[in-house]
């Protein structure tokens, strides 16, 4: 059964889960499913079509499933998808989808996610992130596994962030941002590579070689971007370990932007 406060408004058709909390004063709409063990404190708005899986916790004053920011919006059922074990603060605001874009807003499992983050209409985000407080993604955005943004982090529309990635505090996007890289500045640029966050992950030392082989060839040795892909794609032959981060990169740089490019 869940566990529901006197004075909370939760719809008779939403679904909520065993184990399910729902603190003072939280609203939560008819399309709102909610899957057991999860935690939503007082004061929270959950609306649209959400659904929001396992032993989440959610803090006080949280926005989730509203209608996107967007004048195209025309009241479809547009989703957001919340996946099992992430941590939402204060006063965060993830909105649902568009027909445009796909449809749906998804922010996947065991996130870290702090006070004043913002998920538009359309964002993916995978796993194991952290944002920082007051990091905001605009719409499209997509965000790898094991990404950090550091505070007031801000990611124009489309932009990609590959896995591993790190930023700064205070980075502005406009690029995309390739897999390990570690960006700082208004524009963006790289750089390092997230060395330190690997090995906290495990990787073995051939493995951060590569990594930092790759750094070299994108950002130190004056190639083109198609170059650089080149000299990337033979790095298996010396580092056979690292044959999957090799893949990451290269399907990441493979599928940029023609315009919008990385950041250099």
């Amino acid at each position: 059964m869940a566990d529901i406060h006197p004075t909370a408004l939760v719809d008779p058709r939403a679904e909520l889960g065993d184990a399910v909390s729902v603190g003072p004063y939280t609203v939560i709409g008819p399309h709102v499913r909610v899957g057991e063990g999860t935690r939503i404190a007082a004061h929270c708005v959950i609306e649209g079509h959400t659904t929001i899986g396992r032993d989440n916790h959610i803090y006080p004053f949280v926005s989730l499933g509203l209608a996107s920011q967007d004048k195209k919006y025309r009241g479809e059922p547009c989703e957001l998808i919340i996946g099992d074990r992430n941590t939402i603060r204060e006063y965060s605001t993830y909105h649902i989808g568009t027909v445009q874009g796909g449809g749906v807003t998804r922010l996947g499992n065991d996130n870290w996610m702090m006070a004043y983050t913002h998920l538009a209409h359309d964002c993916l985000v995978g796993d194991h992130t952290i944002f920082a407080n007051n990091a905001q993604l605009a719409g499209h955005v997509q965000v790898g596994d094991w990404v950090i943004l550091g505070g007031y982090t801000v990611v124009h529309q489309f932009v990609r962030i590959g896995a591993h990635a790190m930023t700064a505090m205070c980075s502005l996007l406009f690029a995309d941002v390739p897999p390990f890289v570690m960006a700082q500045g208004q524009p963006a640029q790289a750089r390092s590579m997230n060395f330190e966050g690997l090995r906290r992950r495990g990787f073995a030392a051939e493995r951060v070689a590569a990594v930092k082989a790759m750094h070299k060839a994108l950002y130190r040795d004056n190639l083109t971007l198609a170059q650089a892909q080149q000299r990337i794609a033979e790095l298996p032959q010396r580092f056979p370990q690292a044959q999957p981060d090799v893949a990451l990169m290269l399907d990441f740089l493979q599928s940029a932007h023609p315009e919008r490019g990385i950041v250099r």
